[in-house]
């Protein structure tokens, strides 16, 4: 057994079969790129948004839903899936807009809900509003991009909001019903492990019903490559990554749903670490790391970072 709950076996348990999410680019924008608080974006992200550039290509979401379905259900054998709205903001337009792509994806009889990911300063009401009806009828997740819980941190990576913002759309969401995934990252510039852990617990106390944990690396044309190339930034290794998130996980409550332990870099875009594009070894660093220590989800709940581990 995982020494963790992991996202394939809780979709297992509500579905009764194997759901994947389809990837999908809306074509959607965000506050750090359109000029309302930057147009730089944050330090680590490039002009694609961690997108597939899909909505470039003029593939609309029924199409990308198509062609999300014929691979994932040939590759893993999946009968239903969740629409996923990753590239940029994607509550971060009118809500007519918004109704328009999420009902677009949900005309497929297959698609069983919907999971967004946006930032914690694009969560009007109206839209929350909208998505707790949906949320009667299919699975709505919002994930939240918190990245860290230190305020000197996101203003270090231009992310343009605080933490407080978070704590305020997280209490919002969750108030009519919808369930919570936080993004993190680790690695980030002058963060300790100290200071990493102390996000593990700052989610604990909102009570986050999924965390995804993300590797911080190098992408060509960011700022975060300027400064790699500067030696103003110097990437986590793998042992330390592992560490990090085996002492993350173990902070966590075990109810609390992983969806993902580490990042899938573009290849083309990746400038460091090169042992980022190693998935499985990456994973198997993790389950060695917490297997040599005892550890499992939720063995350090309740306990300080500022222990010594």
């Amino acid at each position: 057994m995982k020494p963790f709950r992991d996202y394939n076996s809780y979709l297992r348990e509500l579905f009764g079969c194997r759901v994947q999410k389809i990837t999908l680019d809306a074509g959607l924008t965000c506050p750090n790129r359109d000029g309302t608080l930057d147009t730089r974006g944050c330090i680590y992200c490039n002009e694609r948004g961690s997108g597939t550039g899909a909505a470039g290509r003029a593939l609309g979401i029924a199409r990308q839903i198509q062609e999300g379905k014929a691979y994932l259900g040939a590759r893993y054998k999946a009968r239903k899936f969740l629409a996923y709205f990753q590239s940029f903001s994607n509550t971060y337009a009118p809500l007519a807009v918004l109704r328009n792509l999420y009902g677009e994806a949900l005309a497929d009889p297959d698609v069983v809900g919907l999971s967004i990911g946006t930032r914690p300063d694009c969560a009007p009401d109206d839209v929350l509003d909208y998505l707790a009806s949906v949320a009667r009828s299919r699975l709505v997740w919002i994930e939240y991009g918190l990245q860290s819980a230190n305020d000197a941190t996101l203003t270090r990576i231009r992310r343009g909001h605080d933490s407080a913002t978070f704590s305020d759309a997280v209490r919002r969401t969750k108030e009519r019903g919808i369930p919570v995934c936080a993004h993190v990252i680790l690695g980030l510039p002058g963060e300790t492990m100290e200071d990493m852990l102390r996000t593990a617990s700052f989610l604990v106390a909102h009570q986050i019903d999924a965390v995804k944990i993300h590797l911080l690396y190098v992408v060509r044309g960011t700022t975060l490559d300027e400064w790699y190339r500067d030696g103003r930034y110097d990437c986590l290794t793998r042992k330390a990554y592992a560490t990090a998130v085996g002492e993350f996980l173990a902070l966590l409550p075990p109810d609390v749903v992983i969806q993902r332990l580490t990042a899938d870099p573009h290849p083309e875009e990746l400038v460091a670490p090169a042992w980022a594009l190693e998935k499985q070894k990456n994973l198997q660093a993790i389950a060695k790391y917490m297997e040599e220590r005892g550890l499992v989800q939720g063995k350090n709940c309740g306990v300080s970072p500022g222990s010594p581990w």
